[in-house]
């Protein structure tokens, strides 16, 4: 085992779409990813066995979650959402938004590239 120091700022940004980078960072057993979603990014319905935590640093993104979309979750500044595994939800940048998603374990369909719901 080895300890490894990431400087994010220096880190380039992926451009998944054009309204919506990440920088992402992650062990074995956990994720971070530091995201910039532009006002109106729209993330499609989805879910995945990975536990998620959704912190918003600045903006604001509103979450609709659920097997029927019905619950409506606006997160803001400083508030965190926990998704536990296989909830459905959604997403939208009600404005420019930071934030920092935790996932554990790491998201493989992020790490190569095969999050297809992202990138059309």
């Amino acid at each position: 085992m080895e300890a490894k120091l990431w400087t994010v700022d220096s880190m380039p940004w992926e451009i998944v779409n054009p309204s919506f980078e990440r920088r992402l960072v992650h062990g074995e057993r956990t994720m971070l990813a530091f995201l910039h979603l532009h006002r109106g990014c729209q993330v499609p319905r989805h879910s995945h066995h990975n536990e998620q935590a959704s912190y918003v640093i600045e903006g604001r993104l509103r979450f609709l979650v659920g097997a029927e979309q019905m619950e409506e979750v606006v997160v803001g500044p400083g508030q965190v959402l926990f998704l536990p595994s296989h909830l459905p939800h959604s997403a939208e940048a009600l404005e420019d938004t930071r934030g920092i998603d935790v996932f554990t374990p790491p998201r493989q369909d992020w790490l190569d590239g095969t999050d297809e719901y992202l990138r059309r």
